[in-house]
């Protein structure tokens, strides 16, 4: 598996890593409560730390939806959290033209599931020579994530993670297929287990996505007890009211619970 070093703060593969925040950069005020009481968990529990927000939720249910507080103002708000709390953070990019000025205040860009198979997008991610984390469509199976792998990797860049959040099931539903993670794993590459987004129910609430939050705490279980680097989960102050996918996002007490069982459970396969 390719070693990765994020900005000197984070080590895949070390140890376990959570990368957590808020679906969308609400507000700073969200950002900061969130990424600082995040970093101080994963201190306490001795897990690495990578702070995402989006800026933009590009495929929003619904054309009304609030989308975030785009580019500038996103950024804005991601390079204080990064400076001030001194930790790697992550934001999704959907469009090439939108790359390089990521890249220039992110450590980890994130290609959306819905975008894994782009090609322009891909290479221009992986020119920049950040960490670059690709999620599995919902439409892909895991094996075939090798041509986006090799996608990024034909920039002369080897620091890719993949991402399985699950496969649609039908309609307004996911399911998760636990074997994914050894396949992608297969491929050379550390693997990402998105909690929180393979509890989601696409379109569920008919102009939105629903989701199912008691799921989080087992599937994130059976994740680490397969094996996986990094756990990903969607952390909210009051996920009642968040403008984004509040519906499969833990409150601050689920994600301590959530953290310290997949903590345990990882330990438990490295003693091994």
């Amino acid at each position: 598996m390719d070693k990765i070093n994020i900005a000197d703060k984070v080590f895949i593969g070390r140890k376990l890593t959570l990368i957590g925040g808020p679906c969308m950069a609400e507000s700073f005020e969200i950002c900061q409560k969130t990424a600082v009481f995040l970093k101080e968990l994963c201190a306490e529990l001795d897990i690495q730390y990578i702070f995402k927000a989006s800026f933009d939720k590009a495929n929003r249910s619904s054309g009304s939806s609030v989308r975030g507080p785009g580019m500038k103002d996103g950024l804005g708000m991601l390079s204080e959290i990064k400076n001030s709390l001194q930790i790697p953070v992550l934001t999704d990019v959907h469009e090439t033209i939108e790359v390089e000025a990521v890249a220039r205040v992110v450590d980890v860009l994130q290609i959306p599931a819905f975008l894994c198979r782009q090609t322009d997008l891909l290479i221009a991610a992986g020119k920049t020579g950040k960490v670059i984390n690709v999620k599995k469509g919902q439409f892909m199976a895991p094996e075939d994530m090798k041509g986006a792998v090799e996608k990024v990797r034909s920039t002369g860049n080897n620091k890719v993670m993949l991402t399985e959040r699950g496969t649609s099931f039908g309609y307004h539903n996911l399911v998760v297929d636990m074997r994914s993670l050894a396949v992608m794993r297969e491929l050379g590459v550390p693997v990402v287990f998105d909690a929180t987004h393979s509890v989601q129910l696409p379109g569920g609430l008919g102009n939105a996505s629903g989701g199912q939050r008691q799921f989080v705490y087992p599937l994130a279980r059976a994740a680490a007890a397969v094996g996986i680097d990094v756990l990903f989960t969607e952390v909210h102050p009051n996920p009642e009211v968040a403008l984004s996918d509040g519906p499969n996002s833990l409150n601050f007490d689920e994600a301590r619970t959530v953290l310290t069982g997949v903590k345990a459970i990882y330990e438990l396969n490295k003693s091994r």
